[in-house]
């Protein structure tokens, strides 16, 4: 292969990577709407998780499900708002004063959402892509190559352990062992 196509083959992985970082840290959504949704979309997610964990079945964690979403894209159309998200959900509960994480996925996700008549949103539809084969046609063809590649840099867990040591009353830096 000739240098020429070596350089034009890494400028195209440069340019790939550099679009997959900028669609990952700008995303087109609003502030505001989705301040307004967010809740929603988390909430939903928790009462989703509730039941799914090795940790609820554990006597003596007081284990909990804690969700985050990050907007990937939202479109708000004819009374409808369509939120692509990253999503993280995580399992935590304590032992011996420590914190634990039980269980978790990351998922990314199509939900559409409707304003009822109290001004708060409430979730309608909700897909996720398959498990196995189908998986990336899905993502390609629900939020585009550029957003695809974004992906793979997944949600922070911080703010869930943060939450979690608040909820279970630890000192923010206490550490995060294996359930």
């Amino acid at each position: 292969m000739s240098a020429g196509r070596w350089a034009a083959g890494g400028g195209a992985v440069v340019v790939l990577v550099a679009t997959g970082a900028w669609a990952r840290s700008s995303s087109d959504a609003d502030p505001r709407l989705w301040n307004q949704v967010r809740p929603a979309i988390e909430a939903r997610l928790v009462d989703q998780s509730r039941g799914s964990g090795y940790g609820e079945s554990a006597p003596g964690l007081g284990a909990r499900w804690f969700c985050r979403a990050e907007a990937l894209d939202l479109d708000e159309r004819d009374g409808l708002v369509r939120a692509g998200v990253s999503t993280l959900c995580v399992e935590y509960g304590v032992r011996g004063g420590r914190l634990v994480e039980c269980s978790g996925a990351e998922v990314p996700q199509v939900l559409r959402l409707r304003r009822e008549a109290d001004g708060h949103y409430a979730v309608v539809s909700q897909e996720e892509p398959p498990d196995g084969a189908g998986g990336t046609e899905w993502l390609t063809s629900h939020f585009g190559h550029a957003t695809t590649v974004a992906l793979d840099t997944g949600v922070a867990s911080g703010p869930l352990e943060s939450a979690a040591r608040t909820h279970f009353g630890l000192p923010a830096d206490s550490p995060v062992a294996e359930c």
